[in-house]
């Protein structure tokens, strides 16, 4: 069996009522999740608006850790959607399992997310559509030193994140290289950083992670060794997060939506065109890396808005989701709308001509 060591377990969305009257696991969820918001709340700046910003103009939002998050967190920091009456207010999560069940459960309006989560929401019933595109590539594979095949990973500690593509990845690899799932252990952690940490210390063998961070780990310890970075699995350009959208959002406030979309894809410009001001504004308030490290990253994932090419690629990978037990059946293709997000390129071809990478 497949030792899985932790506290931090993906919940179980089947149990949660994703509409309609509040009944007790409901309850119990907007308890839990009051908690989580007081936390955030002291967690200091960059992590959760409250007061006003939680006006009728707000749009709520969680948010990842990863590059793929870089058109979000500029958004946010500069307010771009501020300019067509809407606030990007973000709600902070202490681990991915919570950043997933409070889009499932309404408590915000949309979410940067593994595409692997979202097809768990997806699957469970709770009313979310695919809307943008998050980050491409930046997912990669870091061992300690002397763990530099796939076959010296058997009996091995793996730290990842449940329902991740971060935990796909590592299946996905030693499927590749014939080695079963279950030969490995699997310690489930609780969030980044924690997982970076105890990978420097040596409580786990071997790390599925994001950039900045896999290029920070190959850099910081010595000897480590990046057994694949998932260009080899999946080809270039291979999506890992994506903006997933309450479905009644894109019908209530459609023009909200789209100021977001658009204020993402303005960060996106100011990312491609001026690298060094954008990281020296999100360094350190966003993202616990150094400068180096960042540079680094930011060439290795870059956040797309634009992710229409990568339909067929997001819907695929659910091969791999339903073979580990996590989704009962495929999603089909209405699970990803690009509507809002054709209609934010219609109305700024300027804008949108001027970026690097898209899909057309």
């Amino acid at each position: 069996m497949c030792d899985r060591i932790g506290c931090t377990h993906f919940p179980d969305l089947s149990q949660m009522n994703f509409g309609g009257a509040v009944a007790p696991s409901r309850r119990g969820f907007l308890k839990g999740a009051a908690a989580v918001s007081t936390i955030a709340m002291a967690a200091g700046p960059g992590m959760i608006m409250g007061g006003q910003a939680h006006a009728a103009a707000g749009l709520k939002s969680t948010h990842g850790t990863g590059f793929c998050n870089l058109n979000l967190f500029l958004a946010h920091s500069r307010q771009y959607a501020k300019a067509s009456g809407t606030e990007l207010v973000f709600v902070n999560t202490p681990t991915s399992a919570e950043m997933v069940t409070f889009l499932g459960m309404g408590q915000v309006d949309l979410g940067l997310m593994p595409y692997t989560s979202f097809m768990a929401l997806y699957d469970a019933g709770a009313p979310v559509k695919i809307v943008a595109g998050g980050g491409v590539e930046g997912c990669a594979i870091v061992a300690r030193p002397g763990l530099d095949t796939p076959e010296k990973l058997k009996g091995k500690t793996l730290g990842t994140f449940q329902l991740d593509t971060l935990e796909v990845m590592p299946y996905d690899y030693l499927k590749k290289h014939g080695i079963p799932f279950k030969d490995v252990k699997v310690r489930y952690m609780g969030n980044t950083p924690e997982a970076v940490e105890a990978f420097k210390a040596g409580a786990i063998d071997w790390i599925c992670t994001i950039e900045p961070y896999a290029s920070a780990l190959v850099n910081d310890v010595k000897g480590a060794v990046m057994l694949t970075n998932g260009i080899d699995l999946y080809g270039k350009g291979y999506t890992d997060c994506v903006l997933a959208s309450r479905s009644s959002l894109m019908k209530d406030n459609p023009a909200g939506l789209k100021a977001i979309i658009k204020s993402m894809m303005q960060a996106q410009l100011d990312a491609e065109t001026n690298t060094d001001d954008v990281l020296k504004e999100l360094v350190g308030k966003y993202y616990k890396t150094s400068m180096e490290n960042a540079k680094i990253a930011q060439g290795k994932q870059p956040a797309i808005v634009d992710a229409r090419s990568q339909t067929d690629f997001i819907l695929q990978r659910t091969d791999s989701v339903m073979e580990m037990g996590y989704i009962k059946k495929k999603p089909g293709r209405d699970a990803i709308d690009w509507t809002l997000l054709e209609e934010v390129i219609k109305e700024n071809p300027d804008l949108y001509g001027k970026l690097k990478y898209k899909s057309a």
